[in-house]
Order: structure tokens, then C-alpha cells, then sequence
């Protein structure tokens, strides 16, 4: 068998593996334990897969240790959760949040109680997607990619489609996740490493779980909620764009066994 096609068949596994822990896990079984294993099979089975395709490890992904582990992953993690909590601090002000009582036993008890599988869960949820939307497609899937911007709107384009049971939201949610996926993408290109998309994309995650306990609010404009979401993403693009450029010349045959 080929190397494209190996790399093909690893593909389908973690696609199915992770829409699996929504269609059956979520929509299907309504098991949030189903849901989560799912979604941890397809973070672990992308180490064997990568090993199959002929990485060491996760470098199929690019998922190494250096600059990207140490710097852009706790980089991202913190901005992102920043950014996340000061979109819906103006959009409190804005008038497109309204806040919601807090929990009765306190907001903040319930953060504690409820952050080890916060925190587990969605880093497991982020870095399952990102290797399969941006990092095998970065390595694993064998392209050459001679263009940054090629390859961020291509990842960005099968980020979206990956979100299928989002689809039919129309053109504003394929709009925001295509934000999203900018700024990710060009993470990942800028830095060399997957951790920088990770980074980014799991402190958006965590932000929104931490809000649910700390700072409740419903959405009053859908539409500006969206593009609060968007704009705090474009900026993540623009400060990606301004720091320096630390990608490994090779995105395919370094880490090879």
C-alpha cells in the first residue's frame, strides 16, 4: 500500500472516531461518557496511526516537543481564555449578553469543583480536532505545501466542513468557524508546531466552560455574538502575523523513524 493511501485510511479512522463522539456519543446515546471516550480514542489512536505512517510518536502532526510545547501552547492557553472572557465582558456592555444568576452554590466552588475535567476535557476535544483538521494535513497527508496561505485556507475550509452538525446554522456560523480556522491555521504555519494552534484553540474551549460557572450570560444578538467571536480571532491572526516566524523548513520527512 502506498504512502498516500495509508495516509488516507488513517484519516477516515480519526474522522470517524471523532464525529462518532457526537453523532453517537451526544446526539445518538445522549452519554456524555461515550461522548468523551470517543473523543479520547481518536487523540490516542493518532499515536499508533502515526507511528503506521512512519513518525515517531505524534510528529505525524507536528506534535513535538520545543518552542511550541514550551512558549506558544501556555502562550495561547492564557490569551485565548482571556480573549474569551473579554468578548463577553463587552458584549455584557454591549448589550449582546445578558447575565444569567450565578449557581447557587457559587460560581467559583463550581469552577474548582468542576476544572480537572474541564481542563482534560477540552484540551482532549481541541487536540483531537486540530490534528485532524490542521496538523495531518500539515505532515501526515504528504502534501508539499509551498504556500502559508494556501494551506491556512485550505485547513481553514476543512475546518469548517468538519463541523457537519453545524452546517445547516447557514453562511454566519461557516463565516465565524472559517475565523477561527484563520487564525489557527496560520498558528500552526507560523510556529511549526500544532501545540500553537492547540494552544489557541483549547483556551477558546476552556474559556467558555470556565464563563459558564464564573460569569453565566445567554445570548441576546446572535449576530454580534458571532462577530465579537470573529474579532477576537482576527486579532489572534494579526498578533500570530506579528511574532516571529519559527517553522521547521521541512514538514515532511524530519521525524521520520
Amino acid at each position: 500500500m502506498t504512502y498516500r493511501w495509508r495516509a488516507l485510511l488513517a484519516f477516515v479512522v480519526l474522522w470517524l472516531l471523532y464525529q462518532a463522539a457526537e453523532g453517537v456519543g451526544e446526539r445518538w446515546l445522549h452519554s456524555f461518557a461515550v461522548q468523551a471516550g470517543l473523543m479520547l480514542a481518536c487523540a490516542v489512536m493518532a499515536w499508533p496511526l502515526s507511528r503506521w505512517l512512519g513518525y515517531r510518536g505524534y510528529a505525524a502532526y507536528a506534535l513535538a516537543a520545543g518552542n511550541g510545547l514550551r512558549w506558544w501552547l501556555p502562550g495561547g492557553l492564557l490569551l485565548a481564555v482571556l480573549a474569551k472572557f473579554g468578548a463577553v465582558w463587552l458584549g455584557l456592555h454591549l448589550g449582546v449578553y445578558t447575565a444569567d444568576a450565578p449557581a447557587a452554590t457559587g460560581g467559583l466552588v463550581v469552577v474548582l469543583t468542576a476544572l480537572p475535567l474541564l481542563l482534560l476535557s477540552t484540551f482532549v476535544a481541541s487536540l483531537a480536532e486540530d490534528i485532524l483538521t490542521r496538523g495531518f494535513w500539515y505532515r501526515a497527508a504528504g502534501l508539499r505545501w509551498r504556500s502559508g496561505p494556501v494551506f491556512v485556507l485550505a485547513s481553514s475550509a476543512i475546518y469548517v466542513l468538519n463541523h457537519i452538525y453545524r452546517l445547516g446554522n447557514g453562511p454566519l456560523e461557516w463565516l465565524m468557524l472559517f475565523c477561527f480556522g484563520l487564525a489557527y491555521a496560520t498558528a500552526l504555519w507560523r510556529s511549526g508546531s500544532l501545540w500553537a494552534a492547540v494552544g489557541l484553540h483549547w483556551g477558546w474551549n476552556l474559556g467558555n466552560g470556565l464563563l459558564t460557572g464564573l460569569m453565566p450570560a445567554s445570548v441576546v444578538d446572535a449576530r454580534a455574538a458571532a462577530g465579537l467571536s470573529m474579532g477576537a480571532h482576527l486579532l489572534f491572526l494579526l498578533l500570530v502575523l506579528a511574532l516571529p516566524k519559527t517553522r521547521a523548513g521541512s514538514q515532511v520527512i524530519d521525524d521520520r523513524q
